[in-house]
């Protein structure tokens, strides 16, 4: 197949996207695909047709470093077009994207894992990794998950949302000593902070303020943290993460060195499977047929707390998701094979 992976955009996971994306393209290479990488924002200058894409066997990690070095140009470049009036989608994106048999999602955060791409895709009749774009927006806001899966009766952390152009209505909400704080649009842990006291609290809310419209402000939980893959509404064996310092932050989730990460977890049968089982009707409460995975806790009670569903998991050599494939079985390449798989297969027949 001719199959385009989609990397890097604008979002503050831009550069792990990257990473993703080259090690995904290894492997459909691997595999026996027409597979290359294109910067969604970006794009790319060097071919003269969407067949010369498909057909060149470059090197994927120097074209890696050059993409990484345009990541800090991003802001001024988002600015630019917006006062231009310009696409978001870089010169010959959607042309080699029309033209794959498959475009496979090595996006994270904005603009990657909201839905837009996936809703413009859709518009341009362009069968992607992933679930479908309403699944995604859902997914992606933490707030909105939150208020989809509690009345189902999946268990979340207590929590408020803060708007920031509400500080009235902010300084009137309980909130809770110590919490957690979080953008609700962000990921891989970025702007989340944990405050033990209120000044704390009040600092983390202005820094999360500064990266997002909203956010959460949530109970926190002292416990052990986990993540569940779900692949085709079935979960994958249980991982859990035990970070250096004791914090599953941005560093930790990707220095090699960073985290422990055990799987199949080291918790009994009945508990897994309990994870399991929420990590599926999480997945099938906002519509996710697909693949995504699903972060939970277990507190020192063994009381299970969901926290967000990731719509598209880290691909990278620390990536949660590969290191649960193969506690069950399946190759790097199988695993990128099988997500192709299930993809075009559920295309048609998502709910969203």
């Amino acid at each position: 197949m001719k199959i385009a992976v989609l990397a890097g955009g604008t979002s503050t996971e831009r550069n792990v996207s990257l990473v993703t994306s080259e090690n995904v393209c290894k492997a459909l290479r691997k595999l026996g695909h027409k597979a290359n990488v294109i910067d969604v924002f970006y794009g790319t200058e060097d071919y003269k047709d969407t067949t010369a894409f498909f057909e060149d066997n470059n090197d994927l990690e120097k074209l890696a470093e050059g993409l990484k070095a345009l990541s800090g140009g991003v802001k001024e470049e988002v600015r630019r077009r917006k006062e231009a009036g310009e696409s978001f989608f870089g010169n010959m994106v959607v042309d080699i994207c029309r033209a794959a048999d498959v475009v496979f999602m090595g996006l994270h955060g904005e603009n990657g894992e909201n839905g837009k791409v996936q809703a413009a895709f859709d518009l341009l009749g362009v069968k992607y990794t992933g679930p479908g774009y309403l699944s995604s927006a859902l997914s992606m806001d933490k707030a909105i998950t939150k208020t989809m899966l509690t009345p189902v009766g999946i268990p979340m952390p207590e929590g408020e949302i803060l708007l920031r152009h509400e500080p009235e209505e902010n300084a009137k909400k309980n909130l809770p000593v110590p919490c957690v704080v979080k953008p609700a649009c962000g990921g891989s842990s970025v702007g989340v902070t944990i405050a033990f006291t209120q000044e704390e609290r009040d600092e983390a809310v202005k820094k999360a303020f500064e990266l997002e419209e909203k956010i959460l402000v949530e109970k926190y939980i002292k416990g052990r943290e986990f993540s569940v893959g779900v692949c085709d509404g079935k979960a994958l064996p249980v991982v859990e993460i035990i970070p250096e310092g004791g914090v599953y932050d941005f560093e930790h989730k990707y220095d090699p060195e960073g985290a422990k990460e055990i799987c199949p977890a080291e918790v009994p049968e009945d508990v897994a499977a309990k994870m399991k089982h929420w990590a599926e009707k999480a997945c099938e409460a906002v519509g996710i047929t697909t693949y995504s995975r699903v972060d939970q806790l277990i507190d020192e009670k063994g009381d299970i707390y969901c926290l967000e569903i990731n719509t598209l998991p880290g691909m990278t050599p620390t990536s949660l998701l590969p290191k649960e494939a193969a506690a069950d079985g399946l190759s790097y390449e199988e695993l990128v094979q099988k997500l192709i798989d299930i993809s075009l297969k559920n295309f048609n027949t998502e709910s969203f």
